[in-house]
């Protein structure tokens, strides 16, 4: 097994911080146009998690077929290999 690349590694990292910065502009949003700090807060944790959890989806959604490959284990295509011996 290959160990993941930096740009793999790094990916989580990336959604958690464009999550965020999504929270927080919905946060300051919340709080310049009603004044009250605890709703601005409630906003943000909630727009963290929705920023979450749709990003994660939708990376779920997109995975290529070098992916799906990668994850059963790198089966042989029909062009690929020795002889008939494609299963």
């Amino acid at each position: 097994m290959t160990t993941p690349s930096r740009r793999d590694r790094l990916r989580p990292v990336e959604l958690l911080g464009i999550s965020a910065i999504v929270a927080v502009f919905t946060g300051l949003v919340v709080l310049f146009s009603t004044r009250e700090l605890q709703l601005a807060v409630i906003f943000l944790g909630v727009a963290f998690i929705v920023v979450v959890v749709v990003l994660a989806m939708l990376q779920l959604a997109s995975t290529s077929d070098q992916d799906d490959n990668d994850m059963l284990g790198g089966h042989k295509t029909p062009g690929d290999g020795e002889g008939d011996d494609f299963h």
